[in-house]
């Protein structure tokens, strides 16, 4: 069962800072403390968008339309959270 765990909680872990770092730079990108302009900051911003807008897509789909607030981020993170902290210990043991 730990050769299963193990990689299952680097994905979810690896997930989790992915999305805390796309959640961080969107708030910085809304109040203008990162510019989209600057060549480093939007490839990082594209790259986290690429990564992330599949696991975004279904979520949406679910959700009823808040046009301008974006609900797909919360829920995916508070998905992954409870995966890797609550459901997947608990299958396991």
């Amino acid at each position: 069962m730990m050769a299963i765990y193990g990689p299952l909680r680097l994905i979810l872990d690896v997930a989790f800072f992915i999305m805390l770092a796309h959640i961080i730079m969107s708030w910085l990108i809304s109040f203008q403390v990162l510019n989209l302009h600057q060549p480093i900051v939007a490839q990082i911003w594209t790259g986290l968008n690429r990564l992330l807008e599949p696991i975004y897509t279904p979520i949406r789909r679910f959700m009823p339309d808040t046009r301008p607030l974006d609900l797909a981020p919360l829920v995916a993170f508070i998905i992954i959270i409870s995966l890797r902290d609550y459901i997947l210990p608990s299958i396991l043991l």
